[in-house]
């Protein structure tokens, strides 16, 4: 099993979440049918620019948290190092 660390955003450039889970296509569908409500659902943050897979979920919670404090900059650096484009990795998860 994989657990993974991500970050979801609203557009390119626009409103940024970081979080953790242990199955990301089903996560990801959350985020994008506003499910759970919340932060992302009200500043309609869906769309997959960045992730990583862990052995543990302790190792992707410690990321996530470690991220989270990242100062803006940062965050986008790291998006962009990986997915320069901004396009949605969603359909880079296989089901």
């Amino acid at each position: 099993m994989a657990f993974y660390t991500y970050i979801v955003a609203s557009q390119r450039n626009g409103t940024l979440y970081v979080g953790s889970t242990d199955d990301l296509l089903r996560r990801m569908l959350e985020h994008q049918t506003k499910a759970r409500g919340g932060f992302t659902a009200k500043h309609d943050v869906h769309k997959l620019v960045w992730f990583e897979a862990h052995d543990t979920r302790e190792g992707a919670f410690t990321r996530e948290r470690r991220i989270k404090k990242w100062n803006r900059p940062w965050k986008l650096r790291l998006i962009e190092e990986m997915n320069p484009g901004w396009r949605d990795l969603v359909e880079t998860l296989s089901a």
